[in-house]
């Protein structure tokens, strides 16, 4: 069960504070960010906010200077003197938008997935009809294992972050119906080439290494997945994935507000 240290909704129109909603299955646009130290930083914030405004216009939710809306909202419920290791989500309908803040919990060592048949709605938006995927979620330790949507018999992505998939070194990530994150995308600057193709699940033992980049689990390196036998041969990509991950926390400027 997510515990949660902060929940807050308010009126799209004019900001007024309601009761809190968070708007899973509504029509609508969510972006989840890392926030931490003190004062605060928040990982590749500008593109989270840009990509949220972006798939925002896309699902029809416009209004006037939305985007000093969104930022008044997090300034407000944000604090330049506690120390951070959060989860910042912000989700919007057309009538409402939500704030919640919830710990985040480093993925371990010894992670693993569960294959689930299910795909995402639009997945190439972060759009809230997440409720499925939640039910699953919910039941897991989610610094231990995540889902992993498969849809006709090709794995897709987690229920929380991109695929990475390696093989001699090489990186693969299935070329569609996934969602690209901000943590990949930022990937896809520091590696020399991400090659797409579909990932089927009877060439997953081709695979050396699986590893997840998100904004919740940054990256992590799949042990095993039980129910095709599969397990991790090296941590080798994991290491220099995770040493490039260092570089854009390190780099991360605080936050202005």
């Amino acid at each position: 069960m997510v515990i949660y240290s902060l929940k807050k909704s308010y009126r799209l129109k004019n900001l007024e504070e309601i009761n809190f909603r968070d708007l899973w299955g509504d029509h609508g646009i969510f972006t989840t960010m890392w926030i931490f130290g003190k004062p605060p930083k928040i990982l590749f914030f500008k593109n989270h906010i840009k990509n949220l405004i972006k798939s925002l216009k896309k699902y029809g939710i416009k209004k006037r200077f939305i985007n000093k809306d969104i930022l008044k909202i997090i300034n407000k419920n944000l604090s330049k003197k506690k120390n951070y290791n959060h989860l910042l989500r912000v989700a919007l309908n057309k009538k409402i938008i939500s704030i919640s803040l919830r710990k985040r919990l480093p993925p371990k060592i010894n992670f693993e997935l569960k294959l689930v048949n299910l795909k995402r709605e639009n997945p190439q938006y972060k759009n809230l009809k997440y409720k499925k995927i939640l039910s699953h979620l919910s039941k897991m330790d989610n610094s231990k294992s995540d889902i992993a949507l498969v849809s006709k018999k090709k794995i897709l992505e987690t229920g929380t972050s991109n695929l990475l998939f390696i093989k001699d070194k090489k990186v693969f990530t299935p070329k569609k119906n996934i969602y690209e994150g901000n943590t990949y995308k930022y990937f896809k600057t520091k590696v020399k080439k991400i090659i797409k193709k579909d990932i089927l699940i009877k060439e997953l033992k081709n695979y050396d290494e699986i590893l997840l980049v998100g904004s919740g689990k940054g990256v992590a390196s799949v042990k095993q997945i039980k129910q095709i036998e599969w397990k991790r041969k090296n941590l080798s990509q994991y290491k220099i994935f995770f040493k490039n991950y260092r570089l854009a926390i390190n780099n991360c400027k605080f936050h202005k507000f």
